[in-house]
């Protein structure tokens, strides 16, 4: 079979799913799309849409059928249901393998460890009595915030162990990382092994979310290739295939620590678009359907900003006539979501330029323009 008549199988319908679809049609392939809702952010540019819950093992041999190769956009699907059609011949990437290990947060560490890659100490939680100063997490379903509670003292400890369900869910403690920043580095595998890493991204967090990501980071070139090496490394681990993100912390001697891996295209990773020569998502698609890789050298500096929901009701983007006036290199991409939420992901801004701080400083200009809202405009 020619590669571009393979067709594209993705799990999850959100805005990555959406993103992969652009650069995966741009290349000709017939993408079919599975998500729980009718008007998810793909269903627009979908060939075709299954609508089921992302764990019906039913629904995925549907998609299966239909396609030549499966993806997924968000890593919380149905191990059990995708392990199934995995068996039975479905050719998934990442793997059902790999997945169920980086599923669980406390799998995932163990197996990062063990090849000597550097991560905050760990240990499983049974009780409150096994919890002290530190991160306290569940081992599955986190994301965002969710699932993680702070440790400071031991008053923190009751309140943190039941919010987080425990006695009825998997825990971990975590050694809190002292951080002067938080970086990512995306890397991407073909199926042939070989590898193309994106320069490494500086992320700004704002209440658990991604507020702001800056590129290349502010870091020394040692500590850059540290990272570089460290995600080449985790790529190896989990003999991933696409695009996986690895999220790292620096701490104040430069040395880093590997806090979570994300077997996907991720959020640190959208300004790859304008700034780079290949961006993530093509690049994934490329990877799944055996096409050789692309350039992810750096064009310019880029600063990437999300857009979250000041307010829910039906979604209005405002400020943007006059943001595009103001600088010509910003670029917009909203969602496709119709209803906002307050602190929910709309969309996101790009800004490049010659020079990295001057980058920042007109991301922050735009950022005081542009919103997306709920209700009416004025």
């Amino acid at each position: 079979m020619n590669v571009a008549e393979k067709k594209i199988g993705i799990i999850g319908g959100g805005q990555l799913g959406k993103m992969m679809i652009l650069e995966a049609k741009r290349l000709g392939f017939y993408v079919v799309t599975l998500d729980p809702e009718a008007k998810c952010s793909s269903s627009s540019i979908s060939d075709e849409l299954i609508v089921a819950t992302l764990d019906d093992e039913a629904a995925f041999r549907k998609l299966a059928g239909k396609t030549d190769v499966i993806t997924y956009e968000w890593e919380l699907v149905g191990i059990n249901a995708l392990k199934a059609i995995e068996s039975e011949g479905a050719v998934i990437y990442p793997s059902a393998a790999s997945l169920e290990i980086i599923q669980d947060k406390y799998m995932q560490k163990t197996a990062l460890k063990n090849a000597g890659i550097p991560v905050p100490e760990f240990r499983k939680v049974q009780s409150p009595a096994d919890i002290g100063a530190g991160v306290l997490k569940t081992t599955k379903g986190g994301y965002d915030g969710k699932g993680v509670a702070l440790i400071r003292n031991e008053a923190d400890i009751e309140d943190a162990y039941n919010s987080l369900g425990g006695g009825k869910k998997e825990l971990m403690l975590e050694e809190f990382i002292d951080f002067e920043l938080e970086i990512s580095a995306l890397a991407c595998r073909g199926i042939d092994g070989r590898n193309v890493i994106y320069p490494i991204a500086e992320n700004i967090h704002s209440n658990s979310i991604l507020d702001t990501t800056i590129v290349p980071a502010r870091l020394s070139t040692e500590t850059a290739d540290k990272a570089t090496r460290t995600a080449l490394k985790v790529m190896e681990v989990f003999e991933g295939v696409g695009t996986f993100c690895v999220e790292m912390f620096v701490d104040k001697k430069g040395e880093i620590y590997v806090n979570e891996v994300a077997p996907r295209p991720h959020n640190s990773g959208h300004y790859t678009i304008e700034g780079c020569f290949a961006n993530q998502f093509e690049n994934h698609i490329r990877a799944i359907t055996g096409l050789p890789l692309g350039n992810a050298e750096l064009r310019q500096p880029t600063v990437m900003v999300n857009l979250l929901g000041t307010s829910d009701g039906a979604a209005r983007l405002l400020g943007v006539e006059q943001a595009y006036r103001e600088n010509p290199r910003l670029q917009v991409h909203l969602y496709g979501k119709e209803m906002s939420k307050k602190g929910r992901k709309m969309g996101h801004f790009t800004v490049i330029d010659d020079y990295r701080e001057e980058a920042i400083k007109k991301a922050e200009s735009a950022r005081k323009r542009i919103s997306v809202t709920g209700g009416q405009t004025e």
